[in-house]
């Protein structure tokens, strides 16, 4: 069956949890309130569902963001304005099926009409060969690297590789646009989907 992008529901944190938790040392663990909080403030939350079942969730946030991660951080005092993919995580039986793909094409298409580049990091203590070339086959480079101090507990540092990928749309969207598109459904800000959701109680 085909892979579905869509916005995450409220009721389906605790899967989300748990997917995240059990993707291994390549992703740093969450608790729950933790993953609340992202979920009411990242302004990209959207999951990957397939044969009925999530099978993986990508989440972002812009560089005006108040977000408090170090490799978000990092970029910020660099770059002045991007999109940062916080974390995507697949489930360990869809990997190698195309939803990393899909979840990184849909992240694309949202981030390319607002920022002028997409940022991510890839963690290089857990054999990260594979997630650098899936990087690469996407049109990321390195453009430095941070080491964040006490990432999987205290006195244990992780040394990230720093990835952008300049958005080629964007300019023309930019010069055409400005900040204000279209008033149309499809180009709505996830957060604002999922707060307008939340206040009419039609999250399903």
């Amino acid at each position: 069956m085909s892979i579905a992008i869509r916005d995450v529901r409220e009721h389906e944190l605790d899967s989300v949890l748990a997917l995240n938790n059990a993707a291994g040392p390549a992703i740093l663990p969450l608790e729950s309130a933790r993953l609340r909080q992202l979920f009411d403030s990242a302004e990209y939350f959207r999951v990957a569902e397939r044969d009925g079942a999530l099978a993986g969730f990508l989440l972002g946030f812009g560089s005006q963001s108040g977000h408090d991660s170090q490799n978000f951080a990092w970029f910020r005092a660099r770059h002045p304005d991007f999109f940062y993919i916080d974390r995507v995580v697949v489930a360990s039986r869809r990997r190698g099926g195309g939803v990393g793909r899909a979840l990184y094409a849909d992240v694309q298409s949202y981030a390319e009409l607002r920022y002028p580049q997409l940022a991510c990091e890839v963690f290089l203590e857990h054999g990260a060969d594979h997630a650098l070339l899936f990087h690469g086959s996407f049109g990321f480079r390195e453009v430095g690297q941070n080491v964040m101090s006490g990432a999987e507990g205290p006195g244990h540092d992780v040394r990230a590789a720093m990835l952008m990928k300049a958005l080629c749309s964007y300019p023309w969207v930019h010069a055409t646009y400005g900040d204000a598109l279209p008033d149309v459904a499809w180009l709505q800000r996830p957060r604002a989907r999922r707060l307008a959701a939340l206040a009419t109680g039609t999250d399903a």
